[in-house]
């Protein structure tokens, strides 16, 4: 994600005003309410298994384009997909970097009830970013970062809610995205004027070629830096703005599973992600649960971010589930 365009808003507390059920006056009052009635349980998302899965991806190192870890950990996830019955496609590109770096980057795929024209979108990327251009050390500003809440926790969580979706199937086609060469964009210590669109580069090229051919989602869901200890996921601004109604759905579902201290409704700061070009180029509102921390001086993603110290010590299994939990309860409850 883009820091350089990222901004903090004035915190807004949305009220939400009461609501009267209009309904037949004769029906019995002993009759359940059909909203009731609706509500389907989730399978329960296991968080020990989303850090297995978090730690599989750090244990290849690195996850930069062009690398061996890369192609190991693109396998690895692919594969993992097959295993959990999604129908799995692969695009390779080349993609060319801030510096004209070609990158060799693939965008991996598995789509669940693949016939199925109802669809949900989850995604998050999967690769690392090649700078520590946030780290205290200027030493290490052009070093590779392990990435694991700001890239491996994502995956993690949805290659969990892959596992479920083979044991209990949702009414609805799945479709779970690892998105690639998100985390390259130009860096803290470029001299030269700034470019745009350096970052989420997989994503724009999916949005521009997805995977299916008039490919539609009803919306999409971004996980990004879903793990880190004590983290908390406000309103981002640009998913309020372009995906109003499937974000309150999903802040609405975590309250009512009790992890509303994750998840405040309040807003944070706007972000360059994923999510802009599934919207922008690819015509698919989708929200981003990110990572905002308004108490950090060194930034809003937290103190580690895109540092050295990305790593697994920062990793909380309560925050994976809460996440995790979320998601599938709402992806659960779409018809």
């Amino acid at each position: 994600m883009n820091i350089k365009n990222l901004f903090i808003v004035p915190t807004l507390i949305l009220a939400f005003t009461g609501m009267v059920a209009c309904g037949n006056s004769s029906k019995p009052a002993s009759q359940p309410d059909e909203t009731e009635k609706a509500v389907i349980k989730a399978p329960a998302f296991n968080a020990d298994s989303a850090y297995a899965y978090v730690q599989a991806q750090a244990d290849f190192g690195p996850r930069v384009p062009n690398t061996q870890a890369h192609r190991d950990c693109g396998e690895y996830l692919a594969k993992q997909l097959e295993a959990f019955g999604a129908k799995v496609y692969n695009q390779y590109a080349d993609l060319s970097a801030w510096d004209g770096t070609i990158l060799k980057a693939r965008n991996i795929i598995g789509a669940y009830n693949p016939d199925s024209k109802k669809r949900i979108l989850l995604c998050a990327h999967w690769d690392s970013r090649p700078y520590a251009d946030n780290d205290p050390d200027e030493k290490n500003h052009r070093k590779h970062i392990l990435g694991v809440n700001d890239g491996a926790s994502g995956v993690g969580v949805l290659l969990e809610i892959a596992r479920q979706l083979q044991k209990q199937a949702p009414q609805i086609g799945i479709d779970i995205i690892f998105f690639d060469a998100e985390d390259y964009g130009i860096p803290e210590f470029h001299q030269g004027a700034y470019k745009e669109h350096t970052w989420c580069l997989g994503s724009q090229y999916w949005a521009r070629t997805p995977h299916v051919q008039g490919y539609f989602a009803r919306y999409g869901i971004l996980l990004d830096m879903v793990g880190g200890k004590g983290a908390t996921f406000y309103y981002e601004p640009y998913s309020a703005r372009t995906a109003k109604s499937q974000m309150k759905k999903i802040w609405k579902k975590a309250h009512e599973l009790g992890y509303g201290n994750y998840f405040p409704k309040q807003e944070g700061a706007e972000v360059i992600d994923d999510h802009v070009y599934v919207n922008t180029l690819g015509r698919i509102p989708c929200v981003d649960i990110i990572n905002y921390d308004p108490t950090c001086q060194t930034s809003s993603f937290g103190s580690y971010w895109h540092t050295m110290n990305d790593t697994m010590e920062n990793i909380d299994r309560n925050t994976l589930k809460a996440v995790g939990q979320t998601v599938m309860d709402v992806i659960y409850n779409e018809k």
